[in-house]
């Protein structure tokens, strides 16, 4: 079972939130290693986890109407995560979005510290009912604004 813990972090550039998880068995492959397509799960969980940091859940904005699918996703390897590895999901918005798009991007750490992953997806907001992309919700964009503007003071 996955554990979460979480803690959001000022930074100057971005928004940050990190995340605690368990590598569990059936996340690895036959050399014992985390299998290479669920980083993607990684990802999601940071990036859900930040929204609820923050004050805001995909299903609540699923419930007014705005879903957010991924439309580019990248991954570097740089050392493998292992069974039962506690790794940490530290995940950023570089940039308060304006527009359609949203851009996150992760860094996974291991116990010890060390980088094992890094990565970025590109998410659109699009209009659930017209299957139309749309621009960022008013109340997303207003608490990733208020977030922002913490740091600053």
């Amino acid at each position: 079972m996955k554990t979460f813990s979480y803690l959001l972090k000022n930074t100057l550039s971005m928004i940050e939130a990190t995340t605690f998880i368990r590598v569990r068995y059936g996340e690895t492959d036959q050399m014992g290693y985390v299998y290479y397509g669920n980083y993607a799960q990684f990802f999601e969980i940071g990036r859900v986890e930040l929204f609820r940091k923050i004050g805001v859940t995909y299903k609540s904005l699923e419930d007014k109407g705005v879903m957010m699918p991924v439309i580019n996703m990248q991954s570097f390897y740089h050392h493998p995560a292992r069974y039962d590895d506690r790794l940490k999901i530290v995940t950023s918005i570089p940039k308060v979005p304006d527009g359609v798009r949203i851009k996150f991007e992760y860094k996974i750490f291991n116990e010890s510290d060390l980088l094992l992953h890094e990565g970025s997806t590109e998410l659109v907001f699009v209009d659930m009912l017209k299957n139309r992309p749309c621009r960022i919700p008013n109340n997303l964009r207003e608490k990733l604004l208020d977030y922002d503007n913490l740091k600053e003071s």
